[in-house]
């Protein structure tokens, strides 16, 4: 679990996870929860390598 949280950062996972920032605040400052749920899409997606964008979906080679 901590090899996939620390390892492998590329850009979209930091585009994914500024993604999900940048919805939490909109979210605290408009007051539109449900742009929470989307940001918390895009935490999960970026913290734990989910989706098929930038080898996301590929096979290890081991």
């Amino acid at each position: 679990m901590k090899n996939i949280l620390f390892t492998n950062w590329n850009i979209m996972r930091i585009i994914r996870l500024a993604f999900a920032i940048i919805l939490f605040v909109q979210a605290a400052q408009k007051f539109e929860w449900y742009l929470v749920i989307f940001g918390l899409f895009f935490l999960i997606q970026a913290l734990f390598n989910f989706g098929c964008g930038a080898n996301g979906c590929a096979i290890p080679k081991k």
